[in-house]
């Protein structure tokens, strides 16, 4: 839901708090887990990387969380385009959304099969069973898709960052002020 504030010439629309938090928190565990991605393998094998792994684990599934409760959230609660945001650039803006939002639960449930195709230890304190022992083809390919997913997930989200400084610094229309709390 957006609530609607004067600015100086026009109107200025922002989205309700819990819509930014969740906005911004989502930014920031996709932000953390793809480095925290690239980088594992570059801890050494043993409880440094169990450790490193199990993090990125249980980060993946607290995105897990605010994905499904932003989309709960999305659809009670509502929102009003502003009169500026509708025809064809709300569709591409739609289109992109709804591309972020395939993505972000297409890379939590590939990372969700790998950890199960794999089998893994959360700090060596929780064994998750492999699914099928010794199909080391079947660990890379969800590995691969995994990856594949969260990558195109970070290049997508890196668009959407640079189309909304994009309409700060150069439409100057307010877009990228609607993710802000207001004053």
């Amino acid at each position: 839901m957006t609530n609607k504030t004067s600015a100086g010439s026009g109107a200025q629309f922002h989205y309700d708090g819990r819509t930014i938090a969740l906005h911004w928190a989502s930014a920031f565990l996709v932000a953390l887990l793809w480095c925290a991605g690239q980088s594992i393998d570059w801890f050494p094998r043993g409880d440094p990387r169990v450790t490193v792994r199990s993090a990125h684990i249980v980060v993946g599934l607290t995105l897990c969380l605010v994905v499904l409760y932003r989309l709960v959230w999305r659809a009670r609660a509502g929102r009003q385009l502003p009169s500026e945001m509708r025809g064809g650039s709300q569709r591409l803006a739609t289109l992109l959304h709804k591309l972020l939002y395939v993505l972000l639960l297409g890379t939590v449930a590939l990372g969700i099969a790998n950890v199960w195709v794999r089998g893994d230890t959360l700090f060596g304190l929780l064994a998750i069973p492999q699914f099928d022992p010794g199909n080391k083809a079947l660990v890379h390919q969800v590995e691969d898709l995994h990856a594949l997913c969260a990558n195109t997930l970070a290049g997508a989200a890196l668009v959407h960052a640079l189309i909304a400084l994009a309409h700060h610094f150069w439409l100057h229309d307010g877009v990228l002020l609607r993710m802000r709390a207001p004053r």
